[in-house]
């Protein structure tokens, strides 16, 4: 998981295994920030789409979340004013792709997640370097 700010640069990053869903990882990645301030707003795709998620960010750490209602879900929490923000979320694929220009991170050699985790760490420093 990745959180980046408005112009596309890793506020906070995380790993987790596959079977994980986004929603309980989220918390975990904002605790994991590089700075201590944390965006307003979180842009997410349709797997964050949760009124527990919504409640306790807004509550415990005044953070915004958009994301566009599930299909199947019976009562729209979102209407259009906040999504306009979610046509911006290529800024958070963006950084996915520039991490991939680093092999190691695209072909896991590390076999323990801790390791891992650093080096998707350094990438994001690396980013953060070419742009400032």
């Amino acid at each position: 998981m990745a959180v980046t700010d408005r112009s596309g640069l890793p506020i906070a990053v995380g790993i987790a295994s596959g079977e994980r869903h986004e929603v309980k990882l989220v918390e975990e990645t904002l605790d994991a920030a590089f700075i201590d301030e944390l965006p307003q707003r979180l842009v997410g795709d349709m797997a964050y789409d949760s009124n527990e998620l919504d409640a306790r960010l807004l509550a415990e750490r005044n953070v915004e979340m958009i994301a566009p209602n599930n299909p199947t879900r019976k009562h729209q929490t979102q209407d259009g004013r906040p999504l306009r923000r979610y046509r911006r979320r290529w800024r958070v694929e963006r950084v996915f792709a520039w991490l991939q220009n680093f092999r190691r991170l695209v072909t896991r050699y590390e076999r323990k997640a801790s390791n891992f985790l650093g080096f998707v760490q350094l990438g994001c420093l690396v980013i953060l370097l070419r742009h400032f």
